[in-house]
């Protein structure tokens, strides 16, 4: 027994001693790569170091799910004598203020907290968003589509998760005109909000072919019912290359804004997120996300073979770095932002080529929508 007893000591000192190999860097650095790799969408900054003879994990993570993860995967390493300094952000933000939803038609997110910041990306009116970090008249705020940026407190109306229950039962209303105004009264001219597509008011009465609705902050006014249409309804829609171009159509000649993401004005990736959610799909943030998404043909595909919908991604031939992106018409036409939006041609034939030359890759969205980073709004659970 004694020897038996000797030989499962030794068997777990080694199976210790294996698991050990991998030193606490290592963990973090394989657990980020694996659950954290885009600092665009979590928030992740823990290093390892060693203190005499203890290992001290100190940083911050977003959310308690990463951290939670960290700790199963020190423990599963063989690691459980180490001090834990990991701050969690979203563990400093009040239960009445987890949630918030956009207040103004528009609103400017930012890489920092300053309104001389670069623009990160543009929220909308009613769109929900998670708070992770409160910095002055700042909130670190996390969007449905995962992008993670800063916006000014005027801009949310805060809500508690009954509150976010509550809403996502309510009867909603969405603006499908390009743009609208919410009115002090029907057939009135005194606005109470300028809109823009993409909208989200709730429901509180009609008077003919006028619908009251009210903002996230509780402001009430009147919009034409011609404008808007039911959420639940609308959000059943399939997918529709016609209403994709339809929309990205609608914005021809419209300015370039670094960050843009609304009918008002975008940059190249916000155009194609404003068009795909006037189909009810919610892409990812960036053109270099979108890349990753959907059916992807690489480079060298004929483009006879692309169909109307279809994403173009151009960039650094040599990298392969995405750097923009377009939505594929038909015969060759595509349309994209760059400068305005307009119609180039990838057919060498047409007096519309070249803007870009061969794209690095393109993906089809038709098809893919449930897929990773394409969101069919009615399956967002911050939505239904």
């Amino acid at each position: 027994m004694k020897i038996k007893s000797l030989i499962l000591a030794f068997a777990l000192a080694l199976t210790s001693l294996a698991a050990m190999a991998i030193t606490p860097d290592e963990v973090l650095t394989d657990l980020k790569q694996r659950i954290a790799p885009d600092k665009r969408t979590a928030i992740w900054d823990v290093k390892a170091s060693k203190q005499g003879s203890k290992w001290v994990l100190e940083g911050s993570v977003g959310t308690q799910a990463q951290k939670k993860a960290i700790l199963a995967a020190m423990l599963k390493n063989g690691y459980s004598g180490y001090t834990d300094k990991i701050t969690v952000l979203e563990d400093g933000i009040p239960a009445s203020r987890k949630w918030a939803q956009v207040k103004l038609s528009i609103a400017t997110l930012r890489t920092e907290p300053r309104h001389a910041a670069e623009i990160a990306t543009q929220g909308i009116m009613g769109a929900p968003v998670k708070v992770l970090q409160k910095a002055d008249d700042w909130y670190r705020v996390q969007m449905a589509d995962d992008y993670i940026a800063y916006v000014p407190e005027s801009s949310l109306s805060f809500k508690t998760e009954a509150q976010m229950k509550a809403w996502r039962k309510a009867k909603r209303y969405i603006v499908t005109a390009y743009d609208s105004r919410l009115v002090t009264e029907a057939h009135g001219d005194m606005t109470v909000s300028d809109l823009v597509m993409g909208n989200i008011l709730e429901y509180k009465s009609a008077q003919g072919n006028w619908l009251k609705l009210a903002t996230p902050d509780g402001r009430v006014g009147w919009v034409d019912a011609a404008d808007v249409a039911e959420l639940s309804q609308w959000s059943q829609q399939q997918f529709s290359a016609a209403q994709i171009e339809k929309t990205a159509r609608r914005m021809m000649g419209s300015g370039y804004l670094w960050g843009g993401t609304t009918t008002k004005v975008t940059d190249c990736s916000g155009l194609t997120k404003v068009s795909y959610l006037s189909n009810g799909i919610i892409l990812q943030r960036d053109a270099s996300q979108q890349a990753l998404t959907g059916k992807i043909m690489k480079r060298g595909t004929d483009w006879h073979q692309y169909e109307t919908g279809d994403l173009l991604f151009f960039g650094n031939e040599k990298t392969g770095r995405v750097t923009h992106v377009g939505i594929y018409l038909r015969d060759g036409n595509y349309i994209h932002c760059s400068g305005q939006v307009k119609i180039n041609s990838l057919d060498p034939k047409s007096s519309q080529y070249p803007y870009l030359y061969s794209p690095l890759s393109a993906s089809r969205i038709k098809g893919m929508v449930g897929t990773k980073g394409i969101t069919a709004l009615r399956k967002h659970p911050w939505y239904f």
